[in-house]
């Protein structure tokens, strides 16, 4: 191994350092966050066991702890050295992987088959209208897709994936089949046209294997066999032939461009074409329907699938390199610039093309005779009359002629059609696969192997082939059009309600990098979609409804294992709440669910405020009130803090329980609160500011609970407000201290709003910061309260400023880091902060000395008394041998105090991680820890630990 392989091992083996509490407790790191990609080892980061342990223990494996934990770093280092080197799978930017790949999509048959068409039936301001509400539907629906693939990362399966992931199986399976069968129907169509082109241009030299229909039959067979061998031999392969075809394409529309300034010939001028006239234009802007397809949704009907190409970037997903950036910016830049050219190409065909020619140059008038001549072209001294009233004009508003050279013209058709049926003969088996691998229905899953370093579908290809196959011997364009528009349709609307869905549940997973969009602009584009597949054909919107519901039921019968009047609103609930005990829990679904040990909830606002910012309308809260004289708390007194918190406007559960000391009632409640799923996974306490003058009982009490909840594997919140919590006068101390009976239930039921107090929390915090102080990595709790705290109106002007520790050297490498990880949790925190200084010593650590003096043994400074003597009178004090062994970590703790109160003093809300106690840690030496790490500021400060499991991912699961 070569020296630059060690010292990158070295390296990554050095950013993996400890955080200022132990050396086991690691700072946050990226690699912690893996595991949820896929056939990746997620770092282990120590349990709150391991944390837990006594210190002599930690000690004696500290020398070992920094080769522990880059042993793996070390392994896998060799596997990669020894390992064969495969080639890296072919990965794609948002140009060539989306935006051309939708571009060509969207520019597909229709374009050069359909659209001079639809112009010539429903003129240029209803082809115009036409254009625009397709692109108001598929814009609506780009930038719900855009959101969606932002939140967290996207693999293969595009739409179908986004969807399943977002409303569950049952909605997403149904659409995945669907989808998939849209994409094969698609490829056949756009097949059909090229097919329908070269039938066409062999008729012209009058030549024929079988018949017209036929025809059509066999190229499109043949065709979309050679498609399938391109697609069977690799996306490199494939992505190089769509470059081929996109380059065609520009050349084509530029050929047609320069056409329609160039004079026209006689021969032209007998097919219709007399160029840029105001008085051809001013004639096609109205329309004129003939036939009995003749009407506005039909057209419609028939121009929509060649809006329906911008999935397509989204259906590779997984061969994008950075798909949360290359979906949205790809996609929406394709719309932009398809848009401009559908309206280009109808404008200047319908200025420069009359409707109706007849192609014949003998009906070129003589003279000035127009006497009995029909139509616009009569004006310029041609009689297309007779052709007119017979209704069988076969030229006029055609591209083709309009061209400087028509062949090229021809060769976009080719090019516009190929690139599409490709394109759509890749998407469909990716997105089947994905849908395969989640095995969801049976008797698939043959398709969902892979092959090669892309993962290949090769068997979903062939499945898709032989669809296609089948839909190109219908052979009419027009039929499968139809069909094709209802299944994208319908995909359309359920990917938008997952985006309102999302979004509307107010989920703390939802967290979209992509800011511009609306649930509601989601919602309409939702409606819009049901609304115009009945529009379009009633009975194939019928038919994809019956399908979806049939697919629907299969899957909620069999409810795979994934992670989504009064009496009815009970009935409601309680089922929810049951079915909610057969899902399993997921990082991507979790939330802070909080019980709060507030004992009255009237009594501590301040605390029921806080944690109420942060779960309101989105997660659980229970306020718990222990009661200590063995007597319970009358039902009026309880209705009476119910009603105090619902005129709070707090949503949160209220739960008395009687018990003998705070630890018992603490330990019941947190074994006991919740129903199924809807259960606390946070304990939220309050500081004990007056822990100096209570009894040692009465700190082991308040420690105790600590350390019970860690070992409940339960995260942990601690408020210090500066001037306390309690805002009356008759309990021991300021925290969480178990309540008294004497609550009258008409001292807090009839007041009005008299006895709401208003707190810090219900203030508007304006543009003040909000500093997190991410010590120890433990899990991304720290980070997710004040992202949830950021979405409340009061709070949304604060900027997150993020502290972190590192060192001098690798400070803006550090830096960077914490930068990236924040982006990929797409949490909008770019204020990073490094401390650099947090090791050193502190300023002031005589004040830490003075302050626990008081519960020091000081028992080597007493001769002829032994320490177990001086233990047996006062048990709970400091022995001189355990504050040496803790110093180090006692001076940690006021050298980050300076460093808080340097840097925070002007901050609304500060959080810092909140070490977890080892075992033979002291009671009061801890609780001198966390008060030293707390005191000073003027503002709420808040000790978070989470439980050492991840609460945020950057992956889309």
């Amino acid at each position: 191994m070569d020296s630059s392989a060690l010292e990158r091992r070295g390296s990554r083996a050095e950013l993996r350092r400890s955080s200022l509490y132990s050396t086991l407790d690691l700072v946050p790191q990226l690699e912690h966050y893996a595991g949820t990609l896929p056939r990746k080892q997620a770092r282990s980061r120590p349990s709150l066991e391991a944390l837990r342990r006594a210190f002599e223990d930690v000690e004696g494996t500290s020398t070992t702890d920094s080769g522990v934990n880059s042993l793996p770093t070390t392994d896998n280092g060799n596997e990669e050295s020894q390992g064969p080197q495969e080639k890296a799978p072919t990965r794609f930017g948002w140009i060539i992987g989306v935006m051309v790949r939708c571009m060509l999509n969207i520019w597909g048959v229709i374009l050069f088959l359909r659209l001079s068409l639809i112009t010539s039936q429903a003129g240029i301001l209803l082809t115009w209208l036409i254009i625009l509400m397709s692109v108001i539907v598929t814009s609506v629906t780009a930038l719900s897709i855009s959101a969606i693939a932002t939140n967290g990362r996207v693999v293969s399966g595009g739409a179908y994936f986004m969807i399943s992931r977002s409303l569950g199986p049952e909605i997403g399976g149904p659409i995945g089949m669907v989808f998939s069968f849209a994409n094969a129907l698609a490829c056949a169509l756009n097949t059909v046209g090229f097919a329908e082109v070269v039938r066409d241009l062999m008729m012209e030299f009058n030549v024929y294997m079988v018949d017209e229909i036929n025809d059509v039959r066999i190229v499109g067979v043949i065709t979309v066999t050679v498609l399938l061998l391109i697609s069977l031999a690799g996306m490199e392969w494939e992505s190089k032939t769509q470059i081929l075809f996109f380059l065609v394409l520009l050349i084509s529309f530029s050929n047609y461009i320069v056409g329609t300034f160039i004079p026209p010939t006689t021969e032209k001028q007998a097919v219709g074409i007399f160029g840029y006239r105001s008085d051809i234009f001013v004639e096609n802007l109205t329309p004129d329907w003939r036939g009995p397809d003749g009407s506005f949704f039909q057209m419609f009907a028939i121009f929509f699938p060649s809006a329906i190409g911008i999935l397509s970037g989204a259906n590779i997903s997984g061969d994008l390199k950075d798909p949360a950036t290359a979906i949205p910016k790809g996609t929406l830049m394709a719309i932009f610039w398809t848009t401009i050219s559908y309206l280009v190409i109808s404008v200047t065909v319908g200025a420069c093309v009359v409707r109706d020619a007849s192609g014949n140059l003998t009906n070129i008038l003589t003279g000035n005779i127009t006497d009995g001549c029909v139509g616009l072209a009569c004006k310029m001294g041609w009689n297309f009359t007779e052709c007119i009233q017979s209704k069988n004009c076969t030229y006029g508003l055609v591209l083709g002629q309009v061209s400087g050279l028509s062949y090229l013209i021809t060769a976009g058709v080719f090019a516009a059609s190929l690139s599409s049926a490709l394109g759509f003969l890749v998407s469909a088996p990716k997105v089947f696969q994905c849908l395969c691998r989640d095995k969801i229905y049976p008797y698939i899953g043959f398709f969902a192997k892979g092959y090669g370093k892309n993962d290949e579908p090769l068997r979903a290809y062939l499945l898709c082939y032989v669809i296609a196959v089948a839909f190109i011997l219908i052979a009419e364009l027009n039929t499968i059009a139809a069909l094709i528009s209802n299944f994208f349709l319908c995909s359309y609307s359920l990917i938008n309600f997952s985006c309102f869905h999302a979004s509307i549940t107010n989920s703390p997973g939802w967290r979209p990098s992509f800011h511009y969009y609306s649930k509601w602009t989601a919602l309409f584009g939702a409606v819009i979609s049901v609304v115009l597949m009945f529009l379009f054909t009633w009975w194939a919107a019928l038919i994809t409804f019956c399908v979806i519901f049939f697919l629907f039921g299969y899957v909620n019968y069999n409810k795979p294992k994934w992670n989504k009047s009064e009496l009815c609103t009970y009935n409601m609930a309680l089922s929810y709440s049951v079915s909610l005990s057969g899902v399993e829990d997921h990082v991507k679904n979790f939330r802070p669910q909080c019980l709060v040990l507030t004992g009255p909830p009237n009594q501590r606002p301040a605390l029921v405020d806080f944690v109420g910012s942060f779960t309101k309308h989105i997660s659980l809260m229970v306020c718990g009130d222990i009661i200590m004289d063995r007597q319970t708390r009358p039902q009026d007194t309880t209705d009476g803090l119910v009603k105090w918190m619902n005129r709070r406007k707090v949503r949160s559960f209220y739960t008395p329980f009687t018990a003998d000391s705070l630890r018992a009632g603490a330990r019941h409640l947190l074994q006991a609160s919740g129903l199924g799923k809807l259960k606390p996974n946070t304990l939220v306490l309050g500081f004990k500011a007056n822990w100096r003058d209570s009894s040692p009982e009465s700190i082991e009490d308040y420690t105790n609970t600590i350390y019970d909840t860690f070992d409940s594997n339960y995260c942990l919140c601690i408020l210090r407000m500066m001037d306390g919590l309690d805002i009356t006068d008759q309990f021991d101390f300021e925290d969480l201290t178990p309540s008294p009976l004497a609550v009258r239930a008409d001292d807090i039921s009839d007041k009005g709003d008299s006895d709401q107090i208003k707190t810090v929390f219900q203030n508007d915090q304006g543009k003040k910061t909000i500093d997190v102080y991410w010590i120890a990595d433990d899990g991304g709790l720290t980070l997710l309260v004040p992202y949830l705290l950021t979405r409340r109106k009061r709070w949304h002007r604060s900027k997150v400023r993020v502290f972190i520790v590192g060192d001098e050297q690798n400070m803006e490498e550090g830096r960077n880091e914490m930068i990236a990880l924040l982006k990929r949790f797409r949490l909008d925190f770019n204020d990073v902060i490094v401390m650099t200084d947090s090791e050193r010593r502190p300023l002031a650590k005589n004040r830490f000395v003075d302050s626990v003096a008081p519960f020091r043994l000081y028992d080597e400074q007493q001769e002829g008394v032994s320490v177990q003597e001086l233990r047996q009178s006062t048990p709970w004090k400091i022995s001189d041998k355990e504050f040496e062994a803790f110093k180090l970590k006692s001076e940690r703790k006021v050298r980050l105090n300076e460093i808080i109160r340097k840097n925070s003093q002007h901050a609304s809300l500060v959080l810092v991680s909140l070490p977890v106690p080892h075992s033979d840690c002291p009671s009061v030496l801890y609780m001198a820890w966390l008060d030293t790490l707390t005191c000073g500021l003027h503002c709420p400060v808040v000790l978070i630990r989470g439980n050492q499991q991840n609460v945020l991912t950057y992956y889309c699961q």
